[in-house]
């Protein structure tokens, strides 16, 4: 079971680096440019500020999600430096399944707004829908949320196999 979820980590792991750097590349491509084109020729690409902020938002859903994949996102291990080490796995499990609970809310929230960003048919720039580039928003929430899933299944896993790790570092 370790080994499938490891699998299965590991190919998001490698889908989403590629895509992060994808993205960065065209970022610092697309600014470079809008600097050049401002300071030398006195224009810009209208549209090339509005992409760049978009893209930073597609940026932090993917960062999050591989912060998420480390366990580099936002915690609080308060509980695991005052319990006991043996009901540690329990409570790091707990929590990843509340992340998931609030999660899952999160990503219903998101798909509503992109459903009325798709409905108000809001145009971003030059005919494109803005919700093409929103789509992340839900896409990311539920990234994270499967991040969190795959954390509990290795974690369950683990404690199954008497490998549980105390992973406060």
């Amino acid at each position: 079971m370790r080994k499938i979820i490891q699998k299965i980590d590991r190919g998001l792991y490698l889908f989403e680096n590629s895509l992060l750097i994808l993205i960065l590349g065209v970022m610092v491509l697309m600014a470079f440019l809008q600097v050049v084109l401002r300071n030398l020729f006195h224009s810009g690409i209208l549209w090339g500020d509005i992409f760049l902020r978009h893209l930073v938002l597609w940026v932090g859903f993917i960062g999050a999600s591989l912060a998420t994949r480390s366990e580099r996102h936002i915690n609080i291990d308060v509980l695991t430096r005052l319990l006991s080490k043996k009901i540690i796995p329990y409570i790091r499990i707990f929590v990843n399944l509340v992340a998931i609970a609030v999660g899952s809310v999160l990503v219903k929230a998101a798909f509503v707004f992109v459903r009325y960003e798709y409905e108000a048919k809001t145009i971003l720039f030059t005919n494109i829908p803005a919700w093409y580039f929103e789509l992340i928003i839900p896409v990311g929430f539920a990234l994270i949320s499967f991040r969190f899933l795959l954390k509990v299944l290795e974690q369950v896993a683990d404690l199954f196999s008497g490998e549980a790790k105390d992973s406060s570092k």
